[in-house]
């Protein structure tokens, strides 16, 4: 089915899942970077930015955000599935591979796999992206001035 034939109610719950999915999402970079929503570890601290946890707390927040607005949403989505993919298989994994209840990796997986279905579907209709793609520019032949 083709994006033009897609039900409006099918863009509007995609729409939310993608949200919901990106704010919770730059919630962990927010909590790495500065502390927030309770900050890392037992004391509320921030991580080093110039770290794997540090580039995580970057990619969450950045990629959060444009996913969250739908801006550039297809390639930040990937970047977010690629991080959250590669979390899990170093961090989570070590303690057992596929019970993730285990291991803790739970929102890494469905994080991973949520933005990889997202990079894949595309902004969808109520983003920043598709707003760009229906305006066309002002030099455009025939563009109105």
């Amino acid at each position: 089915m083709t994006e033009e034939h897609r039900p409006a109610s099918t863009e509007i719950v995609y729409a939310l899942l993608r949200a919901v999915a990106a704010w919770v999402y730059l919630q962990h970079g927010a909590s790495k970077l500065f502390g927030a929503f309770g900050g890392m570890g037992p004391n509320g601290g921030t991580v080093q930015l110039m770290s794997l946890f540090g580039l995580a707390g970057v990619i969450e927040l950045g990629c959060g955000i444009l996913i969250l607005i739908g801006l550039f949403t297809r390639p930040a989505a990937f970047l977010a599935s690629g991080e959250m993919a590669a979390a899990y298989f170093m961090v989570h994994a070590k303690t057992s591979l596929f019970i993730t209840i285990q291991n803790h990796g739970e929102a890494a997986v469905l994080f991973a796999f949520v933005f990889l279905f997202i990079s894949l579907y595309g902004p969808g209709p109520y983003s920043i992206d598709a707003r760009l793609k229906k305006s066309p520019p002002a030099s455009a032949p025939g563009a109105k001035t």
